[in-house]
């Protein structure tokens, strides 16, 4: 099985066509493509008026269509939010021709301020007239819904399992801020198609382990926000798949744009990667990381590149975590690379954290990898960014 990166985003997948504008801070975006569908959405208690309209929605087990805007979250909008997230999903149907029961809804933007109908309305026959299956069309999307990004987000590749078949997964995303997604449960959305042919359970469990090992792994800075979704389509218009083969093509787009998602983080000088090993279990390993990566003692460090710092927090995220009890400090082992790497602590011990140490912080991707040491075999990894003025700067409002 080979996984090849390919051009077109969403659009890349058989029967799928899309296109999205953007007026200031208002866009809209619009998915056409029929199939099995499955989602994950935010654990906030507190989900938005699109989230659960959407939940709803997928109770068929199949999606016709997306439609979602950015600019408000309709999220603690009330009666009269899910009323327009209903009228949304009308919108779409009666632009497409599709079931309303089929029409899943989005939004993301600021909470509490309700929706512009009529600017919605007056979007949606712009960007109808613009639908199309070209990559054009999945690069207006991904445009349509970016808030405080500073980049679209979107991904493809074509999986060549060595037979004739071959299939088409395609993602497009968009996050930047309010990231700390915990999908078993401004926002991390993210809209997938293949052509594959699955069945709904396999299209489940597929997305499951995905964003277990992808979304669920970003923290930009630990606010979990009450619209994050991820949705899965398949349209069924090309071959068959193993379900290994497609859970590998469907984690390696998740990663990437999960990726994005962090490198694009509010404010943002520096993208780091966690890899934590040596835990007693896959799931201890994911809790360590993200502390980490969840610690602003630790990201302050990495933007002021002081190595001593931020090996010391990361001992005291370890030592925070759930599993604290679990982990002997005689153990521990840090290193830090970039271009260059060097061990910054050695079974419980801080070594030289200036010189190279130093030298090697100034890198714009960082990789720090923890051994805990229990021996197990396990690993994991998260990603995030570091912690600047500028965070602050964009999230107190301040221009």
């Amino acid at each position: 099985m080979k996984i090849k990166m390919v051009k077109g985003g969403i659009c890349a997948a058989k029967g799928v066509r899309a296109y999205g504008i953007k007026e200031g801070s208002k866009g809209l975006a619009l998915i056409e493509g029929e199939g099995r569908a499955v989602g994950m959405f935010t654990s906030n208690n507190l989900k938005a008026a699109p989230v659960r309209y959407t939940k709803k929605q997928l109770e068929t087990g199949r999606i016709s269509a997306i439609i979602a805007n950015s600019g408000s979250a309709n999220s603690f909008t009330g009666e009269r939010g899910m009323r327009n997230a209903e009228r949304m999903a009308e919108l779409a149907s009666s632009c497409l021709g599709v079931e309303r029961e089929e029409v899943a809804v989005a939004s993301t933007g600021p909470i509490g301020v309700q929706l512009d109908m009529d600017l919605i309305e007056r979007q949606l026959g712009e960007v109808v007239k613009g639908l199309t299956s070209g990559e054009g069309g999945s690069t207006a999307a991904a445009k349509a819904i970016m808030t405080t990004d500073t980049f679209l987000k979107e991904k493809a590749v074509c999986i060549d399992t060595g037979t004739d078949e071959r299939v088409v997964l395609g993602g497009i995303a968009k996050g930047a801020g309010m990231i700390f997604p915990h999908l078993a449960t401004a926002t991390m959305l993210s809209f997938i198609y293949t052509d594959a042919s699955l069945e709904e359970e396999v299209l489940g469990r597929s997305l499951k382990e995905a964003v277990d090992n992808s979304f669920n792994m970003v923290v930009v800075d630990g606010d979990m926000s009450t619209n994050d979704m991820v949705l899965l389509v398949s349209t069924g218009r090309s071959g068959k798949i193993s379900e290994e083969d497609f859970k590998a093509g469907l984690t390696f787009v998740c990663q990437e744009l999960a990726k994005l998602v962090a490198k694009d983080g509010e404010g943002a000088t520096k993208f780091i990667e966690v890899s934590v090993k040596g835990a007693p279990s896959i799931a201890d390993a994911r809790e360590v990381a993200r502390s980490i990566l969840r610690s602003p003692l630790v990201k302050s460090a990495l933007f002021g590149e002081r190595p001593d710092l931020t090996c010391g927090r990361i001992i005291a995220a370890i030592g925070s975590s759930a599993i604290a009890g679990a982990v002997d400090p005689r153990r521990i082992s840090i290193s830090v690379k970039s271009d260059k790497e060097v061990l910054a602590v050695k079974n419980g011990e801080f070594m030289d954290l200036f010189g190279l140490a130093r030298t090697i912080m100034k890198g714009k991707e960082l990789f720090i990898d923890v051994d805990l040491g229990t021996g197990e075999e396990v690993e994991a990894r998260a990603w995030g960014c570091d912690l600047t003025y500028d965070y602050v700067r964009i999230n107190a409002g301040v221009h």
